[in-house]
């Protein structure tokens, strides 16, 4: 699978943003299989740009494709259908459900395109250190357990791109690595791409190339 932008700039975002960026207003490809580092300082877009490739925004003049085929052109149905099989994507925000419990939230993904068994599922939480928190509500958790929370949750499904917007921004380093390495492991046997948005370079995300949004 193929993702391409071509002169895409969203409509709210001042000119010199867009004269210095990388990305905005440029030809772009993203391709199955690579790791994509965004560098993208604060207020320059970089939640608008992960939404816009997801399909939930459309507020940008240019043309975003899914292989060849103009995302404006798609109706609910067809970005369903693609989010189902080939993208996944960790919200900056989570978008967890508080009043149930971690598991149910994880499998939420499970019901709609199964991939991965429950033993799965329990050594992934294992791995991030939350297999203790499978059965509690959501709204219990910390910030930093809902953001391995949605990362697992990320993994339950095909995909051939995950997007991810700042997936880290609660958790220190120990537990930004193992989520890093679990999600790269993820990427790697599914030959999928990573786009990784944040506001800084991460040093242990094995980038094939690292693109600023904006220099302003």
């Amino acid at each position: 699978m193929q993702i391409s932008l071509q002169k895409v700039v969203p409509s709210f975002i001042e000119e010199e943003k867009v004269s210095s960026s990388q990305i905005w207003n440029q030809a772009v490809v993203f391709n199955a299989g690579e790791k994509i580092q965004i560098v993208a300082p604060s207020g320059s877009g970089k939640t608008s740009l992960i939404h816009f490739l997801y399909g939930l925004r459309k507020d940008y003049d240019g043309t975003i494709n899914y292989d060849g085929n103009n995302i404006s052109n798609y109706t609910a149905e067809d970005f369903a259908a693609q989010r189902q099989q080939f993208i996944s994507i960790v919200f900056q925000d989570m978008r967890l459900f508080p009043e149930q419990t971690v598991l149910q939230n994880i499998e939420v993904k499970q019901q709609l395109q199964p991939y991965h068994t429950e033993n799965k599922i329990a050594a992934m939480a294992a791995r991030l250190g939350i297999a203790n928190k499978l059965h509690m509500l959501c709204k219990n958790c910390s910030y930093g357990e809902q953001q391995r929370i949605a990362i697992i949750r990320a993994l339950q499904q095909p995909f051939k791109f995950l997007l991810l917007d700042e997936p880290f921004s609660h958790l220190d380093e120990a537990n930004r690595k193992k989520a890093m390495e679990l999600m790269e492991e993820e990427a790697n046997a599914r030959n999928a791409a990573i786009i990784l948005a944040d506001l800084k370079a991460i040093e242990y995300f094995k980038a094939d190339k690292t693109l600023l949004l904006t220099t302003q």
